[in-house]
């Protein structure tokens, strides 16, 4: 009697399945998920690389704008040009909101007043009209209520500290500025620097002497709203005659001359 057990009709002979290695699986998903992370954090890189060198290009495109145009309205010699075509401002001393800001403030169209410059500190800004958040973020403005540039008296000038005026923690007594006006330039020299509280209003004053006064918020580092004034106040060196003054005194030598002929 043979002992062989009888196959079960229909039956296959069993087969060994190999059960996948869940250690393996996760790992591979896990290089797959990393991998495209990786190529999302480099396309995401790239993107703000290109955003990044668009803006500062756009900026420095359009950092003489205002030069630009005041340079359109007059008629200036060979340096100042050749000055202006090479002249660039220096961001690396802005904050990045103030950067911003001047960036955004590009679009508008003003008409600069003159041009201050200070070449010991590099300092090269628009001066427009007014002391509003677009005129400051776009340049420097002169404050209401001062003599405008080439006008006898005490010039007030404001600019943001974070900013184009940033560089006036570092100016001395003695320190050379320019006005650039639309038919003559105006140099003064830095004579007092002092630190005064926002309602101190007597260094506007007008001085025994044509003067010319930089107004910006203090401390320059301060975290917030900086609670006082830092000025810096120059004199005329060798004043010229203003239009106005120079008109006058040909009227008064023109009647005089006419005077002279009746008597005659």
């Amino acid at each position: 009697m043979s002992s062989q057990q009888p196959e079960t009709p229909g039956a296959e002979p069993c087969q060994t399945v190999d059960r996948p290695d869940r250690p393996a699986t996760v790992e591979r998903l896990a290089t797959k998920v990393l991998r495209r992370i990786e190529s999302l954090l480099l396309v995401t890189g790239l993107i703000s690389f290109i955003v990044y060198g668009w803006s500062r290009t756009h900026a420095e495109l359009f950092s003489q704008a205002g030069l630009w145009s005041f340079r359109e309205s007059r008629s200036i010699s060979p340096a100042t040009e050749d000055r202006w075509s090479r002249s660039k401002i220096d961001f690396s001393l802005w904050s990045s909101k103030r950067v911003r800001a001047y960036t955004q403030a590009l679009a508008a169209k003003l008409t600069p007043l003159a041009v201050l410059s200070i070449p010991r500190l590099r300092i090269d800004v628009p001066v427009f009209e007014g002391t509003d958040d677009l005129t400051l973020n776009r340049g420097a403005g002169r404050i209401a209520g001062t003599a405008s540039p080439g006008e006898r008296g005490n010039v007030g000038i404001a600019a943001h500290r974070d900013g184009f005026f940033r560089g006036l923690k570092d100016i001395k007594v003695g320190d050379r500025i320019e006005l650039e006006l639309r038919h003559s330039t105006q140099v003064y020299a830095v004579d007092n620097i002092t630190v005064v509280q926002p309602s101190d209003v007597s260094v506007l004053q007008v001085r025994p002497h044509p003067s010319l006064t930089l107004v910006t918020c203090y401390p320059f580092y301060f975290v917030g709203d900086a609670p006082q004034r830092y000025i810096v106040q120059a004199s005329l060196v060798d004043p010229e005659p203003t239009v106005t003054e120079v008109r006058q005194e040909f009227v008064k030598h023109s009647s005089s001359e006419s005077n002279k002929e009746k008597a005659q």
